[in-house]
């Protein structure tokens, strides 16, 4: 029988320690570990990267990005993510862009653009292309893989997101 095996882009985010597992780092770097299941492998991952937060948190994030090869769909990916979610802490209630213990978001998948109905998911993730904290770590291991919507090149999206601003002066 034949399967197919789709890669999936992960972006990963902590910046709340977790007692059992330790700082954020290390939580990133355990749930990559976590990852690798019998139907999932990780084949590339990024070094941590610091950021500043959104929102309310003040706690700086620590962020990675992974790129995964299964052959489960979309959406089933993205319950297996949110259990991993789960076991490492995280709850969904509450503001958005609040501390959290692990952040599991698909970023891209091989296939494109995920256009089926699924009220959680979209593919390319809506943040991607304004988000340099996904930007630069998917840059490290993925930076020829193509945003469907724009045609870009994750390197290409990361350099225009970096670009100066220029300044528009009235003549």
């Amino acid at each position: 029988m034949f399967s197919l095996t789709y890669l999936y882009l992960i972006g990963l985010g902590s910046n709340q320690p977790l007692p059992h597992v330790g700082r954020p780092q290390q939580i990133l770097d355990q749930a990559i570990a976590a990852l690798e299941m019998d139907d999932i492998d990780v084949f590339a991952q990024s070094a941590i990267v610091a950021s500043a937060p959104l929102g309310p948190s003040r706690r700086q994030y620590a962020n990675a990005a992974a790129v995964v090869a299964t052959p489960l769909v979309p959406p089933a990916l993205l319950r297996r993510l949110q259990e991993i979610e789960i076991h490492f802490g995280r709850t969904r209630r509450g503001q958005p862009w609040q501390a959290r213990t692990l952040d599991l978001d698909i970023l891209l998948w091989s296939e494109g653009i995920w256009a089926e109905s699924h009220p959680h998911l979209s593919i390319p993730h809506p943040a991607l292309r304004t988000r340099n904290f996904v930007l630069t770590p998917a840059a490290m291991i993925a930076p020829d893989w193509r945003d469907p919507v724009t045609g870009l090149t994750i390197r290409q999206l990361q350099t225009r997101f970096n670009r100066p601003k220029r300044l528009d002066r009235a003549v």
